[in-house]
């Protein structure tokens, strides 16, 4: 039977109806994840086509997931991080939502604070176990939206659940019923998507859920989550692994539009920004981040990223406020206590730090030489020189230029005595068997002595 898309308008032929496969032992895909090995990447050479959705966004996991991987933070700090949140996503909501616990008085307490700021953007969801009880407690809260775990590969059915594939579908599907009567916006969430049986299991499971929420009257969403990291943003890519497969064949098979798709996914394997924005050019509307990418293991999607991504496939940043990145890295460090690694893209103290001195070179005469972009508009952050056995004249010069912040008319160059006289010294250190590189505090107190008190840190 054909049928008009009316995705692409084009005569399709009608999508045909995957039907549970209730399998009596678990598919493990052993030959991809033997355990013994690193998995394996297979191809089957199956192309689907790239469909970016009219509208992109960001939503936060910072309060459910991030929180379950560092020391859990404070009613202050949640409400803090949730203005700093506001002010980078901006008035038109590019970060949509972020999710918060439930359970304990302090997690109601910074909900019910964050609440009483009235933001439109990020919109509060919640995330809880899927009982009667807490959809009703969602709801008295005023909450719109919560997300429920629901596992859908062999390794949770089989082994964590103890359930067959019939079973649990028939227990995810009570659940979201009791979500709906409650009148509360079911995100479902399909955990271990990566490792699951998609036609056997995923799309006959999606598709009763997507004809419950036609009756009910009532959305309900679908987040991909790559629990474990195994997703490939490759083209021609076999499934389970295949995050292009896996957004269009729900958008194709179950008919889930594409502002109710969202992917989830885990760093395991360094993939995790690159399988988010894959998300994004497949059809899926939303990508759920982390601040700073800390959540389970080697993390969630950082959130920082994906602002640079959108703006990379947007060509603009729509009102997000990118400032704010540094301000939440700061943040972390200063409030938190966190230790951000030094290297960390756009948050790390040397992100945008050169050490060698040819490099610093090129930086003295124009920044754009050796910096990814206008570190210190887009970020408020300048570019920066570490001092160390490889530092020319050159990079002396720039480094006390911007640590001391001196204007055109001070500003010092690599020729003059004060730099020449401090290359001298650092290359005495060197010869004498230092190893280290040199901290502000021992050049600022140098210069101090080399300049007869000119510069001094005030």
């Amino acid at each position: 039977m054909l049928e008009l898309s009316s995705k692409t308008n084009l005569l399709e032929q009608k999508s045909y109806q995957y039907e549970l496969q209730d399998v009596e032992d678990a598919n493990l895909y052993r030959d991809i994840y033997n355990y013994d090995e690193v998995p394996k990447v297979a191809f089957n050479h199956r192309r689907v086509p790239m469909g970016m959705p009219e509208e992109i966004w960001i939503t936060d996991t910072t309060f459910r997931d991030g929180q379950q991987s560092v020391e859990p933070y404070s009613v202050k700090q949640i409400v803090d991080l949730y203005r700093l949140m506001s002010k980078l996503g901006g008035p038109f909501g590019i970060i949509r939502q972020t999710e918060f616990f439930v359970y304990s008085e302090k997690d109601r307490q910074a909900l019910s604070e964050c609440m009483d700021l009235g933001y439109r953007f990020p919109e509060i969801t919640t995330w809880i176990r899927a009982t009667r009880e807490d959809f009703k407690l969602v709801k008295n809260l005023g909450i719109r939206e919560t997300g429920i775990l629901v596992s859908c590969s062999d390794y949770h059915i089989f082994k964590k659940m103890q359930m067959t594939r019939k079973q649990c579908m028939e227990y995810y599907l009570k659940t979201v019923a009791d979500a709906f009567e409650a009148g509360v916006m079911p995100r479902c969430h399909l955990e271990d998507i990566t490792r699951a049986d998609f036609y056997g299991f995923v799309v006959p499971f999606v598709n009763e859920l997507m004809k419950m929420s036609q009756d009910a009257g009532i959305p309900v969403k679908i987040r991909a989550c790559d629990t474990m990291g195994y997703g490939v943003p490759y083209s021609e890519v076999a499934l389970p692994r295949s995050v292009p497969g896996i957004i269009y064949g729900l958008q194709h098979y179950s008919d889930v539009p594409s502002e109710m798709l969202e992917w989830h996914g885990h760093n395991d394997f360094y993939k995790a920004v690159a399988n988010a924005s894959t998300a994004w050019l497949y059809g899926a509307s939303a990508v759920n981040c982390s601040l700073l990418g800390i959540g389970e293991r080697t993390g969630n999607i950082p959130l920082e990223a994906m602002v640079m991504e959108y703006a990379s496939l947007r060509g603009s940043l729509d009102g997000m406020d990118p400032t704010a990145i540094t301000d939440i890295a700061q943040y972390f460090h200063e409030e938190i206590g966190y230790d951000i690694p030094v290297m960390t893209p756009f948050v790390g103290r040397q992100f945008n730090t050169t050490r060698a001195g040819i490099h610093a070179d090129g930086l003295l005469k124009d920044a754009e030489v050796y910096t990814i972009f206008d570190t210190r508009k887009i970020l408020g952050r300048s570019p920066s020189v570490m001092i160390g056995k490889a530092s020319g004249l050159a990079g002396i010069a720039y480094w006390i230029n911007e640590n001391y912040q001196l204007t055109a008319g001070e500003a010092v160059d690599k020729k003059s005595d004060l730099v020449v006289a401090l290359k001298d010294w650092i290359d005495r250190e060197y010869e004498d068997g230092r190893q280290t590189t040199l901290s502000t505090a021992e050049l600022e107190t140098k210069i101090e002595e080399l300049s007869g008190g000119k510069l001094r840190r005030l």
